[in-house]
């Protein structure tokens, strides 16, 4: 496996994002990195971002939900932000980047989560806690889910599956502006621009769209499906907070609210903005986090 990792000076002085580096070495040439802030006593809060993104997706959420009294833990996956980015496209999985953070999870000997999830986060923090379910105390989901090849993508995703493989040009700040309903300034793009110097370093960013599992016979499908049944007999409060503006999910939240025991009498919201609701919305998405950490 010929690994890349992205020089330190890339990420100098990024705006909102004061948080000193973690790293956890998952093999002798892959290490991942991830924020830990607050108490290492408190319990824990694990932030998963999905794709093109990373770890600064959550700048604007990490500072609040820790001065709250919780650990907030956002790892960058393989591929992506700090973390360091294997060249070839077929070193990534569906079932290999949730190994990679359920052995990084383990390490830590995290317990009790709250896990906080979007996009291609969901993906892979559903199924960490399906597989995993006496080490996670409650799930928050927004704009995300657990595909099981039975039912057809939107044609929003269909359309960016297709750019992500196809297209030759694949500006990965552009992107998060794409799905964002604010603004966001040029230096927030560089941010976002940052772990990939060139496209030798985009090889998780462009697969990980054509690895959702959609088709039926999808061994991932049938993993996901396994999970469901999982979901179907979950106790625990799983909460919904998906935004009004995101093409991709958009109701994907009623399987969820309809099906998952734990979700029966959630205070379930509808955050504004789009697929990137952590951009949008973020002071209310901290709020929510706080208030379902606050239920004990």
């Amino acid at each position: 496996m010929k690994v890349l990792r992205t020089p330190d000076e890339r990420f100098a002085n990024l705006p909102d994002y004061p948080f000193a580096p973690h790293y956890h070495q998952l093999a002798p040439d892959l290490r991942l990195h991830y924020v830990d802030e607050g108490s290492t006593d408190a319990k824990p809060v694990l932030m998963l971002h999905g794709e093109p993104s990373w770890s600064y997706l959550y700048r604007f959420m990490i500072p609040p939900v820790a001065a709250a009294g919780l650990r907030v833990l956002a790892p960058d996956l393989i591929g992506f932000g700090k973390s360091d980015k294997p060249t070839a496209s077929s070193d990534y999985s569906f079932s290999g980047q949730v190994e990679w953070i359920r052995q990084w999870m383990e390490a830590l000997d995290l317990r009790d989560i709250t896990l906080v999830c979007q996009d291609w986060g969901s993906l892979i923090g559903l199924r960490l806690a399906a597989e995993n379910p006496e080490r996670f105390a409650r799930i928050i989901l927004s704009n995300g889910g657990l595909p099981t090849g039975e039912t057809k993508m939107a044609m929003a995703w269909r359309i960016w599956e297709k750019f992500s493989r196809f297209s030759p040009w694949f500006p990965i700040g552009r992107i998060l502006q794409s799905g964002t309903k604010r603004e966001l300034s040029p230096a927030e793009i560089a941010a976002y621009d940052a772990p990939f110097p060139n496209d030798r370093y985009k090889a998780a960013a462009r697969v990980y769209p054509s690895l959702v599992p959609v088709r039926f016979e999808d061994p991932e499908a049938v993993k996901n499906r396994h999970a469901w049944t999982i979901f179907q007999q979950w106790q625990k409060p799983f909460i919904t907070c998906f935004s009004n503006g995101d093409p991709i999910t958009r109701g994907g939240h009623a399987r969820f609210v309809n099906e998952v025991p734990g979700a029966q009498g959630q205070a379930h919201s509808r955050l504004r903005g789009g697929h990137f609701i952590q951009e949008d919305d973020p002071q209310k998405f901290a709020e929510l986090v706080i208030a379902a950490c606050s239920q004990g």
